[in-house]
């Protein structure tokens, strides 16, 4: 068995796969196998079976993307502190996207990336949780970087690409990525989480606007006003005053 050595850096070691199933599905099979430990970083160039939230496929086009997994240590954190986890992950997905797209970039609740009204980013955080404790968190990443056609399920995406006109190496803005992950996982491992969920409400798409969004088969307007510490979306307007993950979707 691997130790468990919190102080190794996310993205240490950085393995890379031409083609795989599912980052985020290997990545746990390795924890389970005691073959992985925190910051393990899994790169793929292809995947052929990616998941995103909510049971979705998440597809991409091949040798184009960011298609990242890493592992991380969640033992000093409790089950019900799940949601600062996506806060920082978030955090760190919007400081690296916006160190080349600019400030128009922003988080859709709960951790979607978006550039303006485009989507540019998704991830997915999958938890190894035994008893009562938190042990491991799997955190999928796949962002737009070099594709510019997508297929007819995706709404509304952009990529690094579409906004500057460059040609980036995706494995050097993974490796990137990484970095700006273990910045917020060390801040988050030291700082007060009212502070952290500040920074995160201040890159909140559409705060302060009002928007559409559907709760079963009925759509309504609301205004965005935050994401409390319990991970809910905060409204007025609406019947009620906020929504948990899962509980609407946004009609765009």
């Amino acid at each position: 068995m691997l130790p468990n050595i919190a102080k190794t850096k996310i993205g240490q070691p950085f393995i890379q796969f031409d083609t795989i199933n599912s980052t985020n599905s290997y990545a746990i099979d390795s924890l389970q196998a005691n073959l992985a430990a925190h910051g393990t970083a899994y790169f793929a160039h292809h995947q052929t079976a990616g998941k995103g939230q909510r049971g979705k496929e998440w597809i991409t086009e091949q040798n184009s993307n960011i298609i990242l997994s890493v592992i991380v240590d969640t033992c000093s954190l409790a089950i019900h502190q799940q949601f600062k986890l996506s806060v920082a992950v978030a955090l760190a997905c919007c400081d690296f996207f916006n160190n080349y797209a600019g400030d128009d970039t922003s988080i859709k609740w709960p951790n979607d990336i978006y550039w303006r009204d485009r989507k540019a980013a998704g991830i997915l955080i999958e938890n190894i949780i035994k008893g009562n404790a938190w042990q491991w968190a799997v955190v999928g990443i796949g962002m737009n970087i070099n594709q510019t056609t997508f297929g007819g399920k995706a709404k509304n995406p952009v990529s690094l690409k579409q906004i500057t006109g460059k040609q980036f190496d995706t494995v050097e803005l993974a490796k990137e990525l990484c970095d700006c992950l273990e910045k917020r996982y060390q801040q988050l491992l030291a700082t007060d989480f009212t502070t952290f969920l500040d920074e995160y409400n201040q890159h909140l798409y559409k705060a302060g606007q009002t928007v559409k969004l559907k709760k079963d088969t009925a759509t309504f307007n609301c205004t965005i006003k935050q994401v409390n510490t319990n991970g809910q979306l905060e409204v007025s307007g609406a019947a009620k005053d906020y929504f948990e993950f899962g509980e609407v979707e946004w009609v765009l």
